[in-house]
């Protein structure tokens, strides 16, 4: 066992993070809170909102972008006490239990308690509309789970009925991700595990990963206090409020799961570590982008023959994959085109560049919290964020990402939160963190 794994394995000790310089005056959590009453501001003033008559028939007329889609409904439900309860819990316990708890142990009560509060936000909408009927509208994948008999033919014909307008296109969601996202449902159906509420309990459960893999991995790469301080502020991500039963929440479970295996650093967790990633790029193409956060992980924190090793071995995972499904008759670049072309037939037309290029930016500012805000000027230089940030804004300046990067951004986001573990006074910032996804979750009904 090397030394690293070891590490990762028995990561002891008490939570001590260097002081920050004084010259770090960038308060980012007063920026977050400027640039989102800037988007709310802007897109109101100028109409930049999406209503139901237009591109979601029946949705209520407050249906829009605020820059989250979304529409204003206060509200509570039998989510409200567990979400209250299980905020209050980490906020009065986890800084402790993280510091003191034998490593393994950690990593399985953060895994327990980001599925208790990612299932407690959701049911704040009940059971129903949280949990069980969020993959089963008309543009998600459940819908086209019943017409695939046959997953041979699925892959061969997957391409040509990406776009729109035409009598067998997919249904938004299907269309507009590879086809592994869809094949995760099919096979689940296959199991006997049909239905939205089956399907919601496998994106929570997929999700709840990150609250393991993103500390893991911190530890992994020799940051153990790091880690440790990052545990609570995984577990009360606010972005938990679209890890509930989005697709995409298990996309970030998977992904992360892999980069967790490259940090391990041993031949056989680089082989799986690229094939969950080699995987994930099935599942949304945009996860291309993931690349550059596994290259940090296996060159840092310096390269040498034995990266270059790792990162092969990666690459053969990884490329296994994508062999598989050319093999099978769906060739990713050719449903990246396509995808593209498709992206353009629909409402990304109705989504002016010049706004979303900077109000995705105040929607992640939601779905990481003030915390997080806070602690990007001073932990910007950590390799793991500053790969996720410059990863986030490729993903904003492509332009592939106009809105609901809510949940699009999710596998990205999660690598921001060891950020919060380089601030002074954590427990009031697990306050502020909690406080978000509470007040977003009661105000407005979100559509993930």
């Amino acid at each position: 066992m090397t030394a690293r794994r070891s590490s990762w394995l028995s990561c002891r000790g008490g939570i001590t993070v260097r002081p920050v310089s004084r010259a770090v005056r960038i308060r980012g959590d007063v920026v977050a809170l400027a640039l989102l009453v800037a988007a709310i501001a802007v897109g109101f003033g100028f109409g930049i909102r999406l209503y139901g008559s237009k591109h979601f028939p029946g949705a209520p007329d407050t249906f829009g972008e605020w820059p989250i889609l979304a529409q204003w409904a206060p509200h509570i439900g039998i989510g409200t006490p567990l979400s209250i309860m299980v905020a209050i819990a980490v906020i009065a316990w986890g800084p402790s239990l993280a510091a003191r708890l034998p490593w393994r142990k950690a990593l399985l009560l953060a895994y327990l308690t980001s599925v208790g509060w990612i299932v407690s936000l959701a049911l704040i909408d009940g059971w129903k509309p949280g949990i069980a009927e969020q993959l089963t509208s008309g543009d998600e994948y459940l819908k086209e789970v019943p017409g695939i008999t046959d997953i041979g033919v699925f892959l061969r014909t997957f391409s040509a009925r990406i776009l729109d307008f035409q009598p067998d296109s997919w249904t938004t969601h299907v269309s507009a991700h590879p086809p592994g996202a869809t094949l995760v449902f099919v096979w689940l159906d296959r199991l006997g595990l049909s239905g939205g509420g089956w399907a919601g309990i496998l994106c929570i459960l997929v999700g709840a990963v990150t609250a393991v893999a993103v500390p893991a991995a911190v530890a992994a790469l020799g940051k153990p206090s790091l880690a440790r301080a990052t545990l609570p502020f995984i577990v009360l991500f606010p972005g938990a409020v679209w890890l509930g039963t989005s697709a995409d929440a298990m996309f970030a479970g998977v992904t992360s799961a892999g980069i967790a295996l490259l940090a391990l650093r041993t031949k056989l967790s680089a082989l799986a570590g690229g094939v969950l990633l080699g995987f994930g790029i099935f599942l949304s193409y945009g996860l291309v982008l993931i690349g550059l956060l596994a290259l940090c992980v296996l060159l840092y924190p310096n390269g040498g023959v034995g990266s270059i090793r790792l990162l092969g071995i990666a690459v053969l995972g990884a490329g296994a994959v994508v062999a598989t499904f050319a093999l099978a008759g769906f060739w990713w670049l050719d449903g990246y085109h396509l995808v593209v072309e498709r992206y353009y037939q629909g409402i990304a037309n109705d989504r002016p560049y010049w706004y979303w290029v900077w109000a995705n930016l105040a929607c992640l500012a939601l779905v990481i919290g003030p915390a997080v805000a806070a602690g990007l000027p001073r932990a910007w230089r950590y390799p793991l964020v500053a790969a996720a940030i410059v990863v986030i804004l490729m993903a904003d300046i492509s332009g592939l990402s106009k809105s609901e990067v809510e949940r699009i951004w999710l596998p990205f986001a999660v690598w921001l939160v060891p950020a919060a573990g380089f601030l002074p006074r954590r427990r009031w910032w697990l306050v502020a963190q909690a406080g978000t996804a509470l007040m977003v979750n009661h105000l407005l009904l979100t559509n993930w």
